[in-house]
């Protein structure tokens, strides 16, 4: 890991009220004493939360980094998942299957600077025989099908279906695009994320780990090792249209745009990102629930999702940023529940 930024490093540009550690700003006093930002804090931590960020319009309003226990369960998420600690008290945490949404703005870039054209096949960038289909159907197989989880493959990389027919939300064939975006690039994947997104965003705790074997062994052998702070000022880039804190563009509108538009084969999914406010939801252990990703939040929010319920919510209506980490929660109705708080708490 590079070194940690300054402790009152801001998410946003000049302009913006409030810091990330240090002395915070009197809006989050007020947010953090008031009844209802409490039931949320105590909610989230009764939740094997270590770390919970909320920033609005740019203002931290809350930020608790929470030590893990001295469980068994916790060990085993601290061997497998964690990589030390920052400067803020924050783990350094594996944010599993929310890399899709960082790789999905790489992705983006590589169409913005003309090097990559997701109407194409997989093939056209890795060479054929990256898949157990045979060679017609996996030439049909294009880089959108992918970013899609419509691939039409299973996790063995099998024919199943035909490509963009199938929502089937699979990680190992996901793991492909990390293949793509550096061939196309001609650069490895670290050297390409810290040129493209994480130095031009300031997130200088964001990197790329090799995985304990047991996890390398599932078809995704990388993981990104990140920090709450630096997954807001990676929402902070969605919010602010695609730019950096200083103004400079990383990612198009246009190609922010296509990340998020819904997708044939399950509304409630983009390119790696998941989508509120859909008629229903394909979620991804293949169950089809009615209504959308998250009743109780607002329909325009955009999420980055992983395992052990790591969490980056953005709703640009709110200019809000929410960010959770740590083990998978006891409560699985845990996002209804949180929005169901927030709701009160930010009202």
């Amino acid at each position: 890991m590079r070194a940690q930024p300054s402790r009152r490093a801001v998410i946003g540009g000049a302009g913006a009220l409030a810091a990330f550690g240090g002395v915070l700003a009197r809006p989050l006093a007020a947010a953090a004493q008031s009844g209802a930002m409490q039931a949320v804090l105590d909610y989230v931590q009764s939740q094997k939360t270590t770390g919970f960020l909320i920033v609005r319009d740019r203002k931290t309003l809350v930020e608790k980094n929470w030590p893990l226990p001295a469980t068994a369960e916790a060990d085993k998420f601290r061997a497998d998942f964690t990589y030390g600690t920052a400067r803020d008290g924050a783990l350094l945490e594996d944010v599993a299957s929310q890399q899709k949404s960082f790789v999905s703005v790489l992705l983006g870039v590589a169409i913005d600077k003309g090097l990559l054209d997701v109407t194409r096949p997989v093939s056209a960038y890795i060479g054929p025989g990256w898949s157990k289909a045979s060679p017609d159907q996996e030439a049909a197989i294009r880089v959108i099908d992918v970013m899609t989880m419509s691939s039409g493959l299973t996790e063995g990389f099998a024919y199943q279906a035909p490509a963009g027919t199938m929502f089937f939300y699979n990680t190992p064939v996901y793991a492909v695009t990390k293949r793509v975006v550096a061939a196309c690039a001609k650069q490895p994947l670290e050297t390409l994320t810290r040129g493209w997104l994480t130095e031009p965003a300031g997130m200088a705790e964001t990197a790329w780990r090799q995985r304990p074997a047991a996890f390398a062994n599932v078809g995704n052998p990388t993981g990104l090792v990140t920090t709450p702070r630096d997954t807001a000022r990676f929402g902070q880039v969605v919010l602010d249209g695609g730019k950096a804190a200083d103004g400079k563009r990383i990612v198009s509108e246009a190609s922010l745009k296509a990340m998020f538009a819904r997708s044939a084969t399950n509304p409630a999914y983009g390119r790696f990102w998941w989508l509120n406010g859909s008629d229903y939801t394909a979620r991804p252990g293949g169950a089809r629930t009615p209504g959308p990703l998250i009743p109780a939040a607002p329909s325009d929010l955009v999420a980055a999702l992983g395992a052990m319920d790591r969490k980056l919510h953005v709703v640009p209506s709110q200019k809000l940023i929410v960010v959770r980490m740590g083990q998978a929660t006891p409560d699985r109705d845990f996002d209804q529940q949180l929005w169901l708080r927030l709701g009160k708490a930010l009202a």
